[in-house]
């Protein structure tokens, strides 16, 4: 598919990953993009003002639960390629109150692959097999690897540990079920952990450098021995383009980046940096580091994950362009230079008593 001459129709496009994606599109290539989002309180249009006024733009405010609302979108927009990326995604939330998890992630996407796949059987042919319905999903889904188990592959057996990753991995389900069952033209991709600009700042790397600023605990579940893949995300904004455009039908890709990195060392290594670019500390603070403490570990937390992103770069030509170190730096320069931001996104949709627990990025 040539995404340059395409309308693609973005679940979750308010969200981080969403956005980045949709920026990508529009800045990089010639493409339109509808926006569909129900801009839940992780949802924020702010993230997309780089790219809101360009005529390539549109949005509409819908619940993927919403089958009238979906068929009125796709009558109206006519897309010719669907990337869905709208999801609950919070570990601790799905624990919390898991019904919100089986509601969007299980019923929304079985919600919108019946709404694309009659939209999709009504296009002329040459649009029919251009059509492509891209699932973004999370590397959670596999479940724990152990310290030394190697690393997720494609192929990797299913084993989710939380009512988050059990309905990510529910939805991934049906996505390969209309695929073989109806020849509805999908493609999977599972990711490990996102950072980086516009992050809400209930994760991990965020919700550290917006409390150490302000001198507060930076809690770290058990010892922060957990490892996690790190991938900065515009690097994986660019990946899911390239699969939208040059992936097989059928297929699944895992985009990691090549970065594991236990939490410890990821908060170890902001508190640095914060020393470096906001020397000027409050006056209860010595040092950024005094202010990690350690609280009691989630239930069924895994402990390793850990992509094996080698089909991405064989088969698309696609490896990260940053570091960790200097996806970070770049990370904790941008929430240095938009503090405004954070404010608002904090004020407005979030209760900053639960800012009290460090917590991890998926979808």
């Amino acid at each position: 598919m040539n995404k340059a001459t395409k309308k693609i129709l973005v679940t979750g496009g308010a969200g981080f990953i969403g956005s980045a994606v949709i920026r990508n599109l529009i800045l990089n290539t010639s493409c339109s993009v509808v926006n569909v989002d129900k801009l839940t309180y992780a949802g924020n249009l702010e993230s997309l003002e780089l790219v809101s006024g360009s005529a390539r733009y549109e949005f509409e405010k819908v619940d993927i639960c919403r089958q009238d609302e979906l068929e009125r979108v796709f009558a109206e927009h006519r897309p010719d390629a669907v990337m869905h990326l709208a999801a609950e995604s919070h570990v601790d939330r799905s624990i919390d109150g898991p019904a919100a998890f089986i509601e969007t992630n299980i019923i929304g996407t079985y919600t919108l692959l019946e709404v694309a796949r009659c939209y999709w059987q009504g296009l002329d042919a040459k649009r029919k097999a251009e059509f492509r319905f891209h699932h973004i999903s999370t590397d959670e889904v596999y479940g724990d690897l152990g310290r030394l188990e190697g690393l997720f592959v494609e192929t990797t057996p299913y084993k989710p540990s939380s009512p988050y990753s059990a309905s990510k991995a529910s939805s991934d389900h049906l996505v390969r079920a209309w695929q073989r069952t109806y020849n509805f033209p999908s493609i999977i991709t599972n990711c490990s952990n996102n950072y980086g600009p516009y992050h809400f700042p209930e994760k991990l790397i965020p919700l550290v450098i917006l409390n150490a600023l302000e001198g507060r605990e930076l809690p770290i579940y058990g010892k922060g021995e957990q490892v996690r893949d790190w991938l900065y995300v515009e690097d994986h904004a660019r990946a899911l383009c390239l699969v939208m455009s040059n992936g097989k039908i059928g297929e699944t890709y895992n985009i990691g980046g090549h970065n594991e990195k236990r939490n410890i060392d990821v908060v170890h290594a902001l508190c640095d940096l914060l020393e470096e670019m906001a020397p000027d500390k409050p006056a209860s603070v010595e040092n950024y580091r005094d202010l990690i403490i350690s609280v009691s570990d989630r239930p069924g937390h895994d402990l390793r994950y850990a992509i094996d992103a080698g089909k991405m770069q064989r088969e698309l030509g696609w490896v990260p362009v940053e570091s960790f170190e200097s996806g970070l730096r770049k990370t904790v320069s941008w929430y240095l230079n938009n503090l405004d931001w954070c404010k608002r996104t904090l004020n407005n949709t979030y209760q900053r008593e639960r800012l009290g627990v460090v917590v991890e990025h998926k979808l």
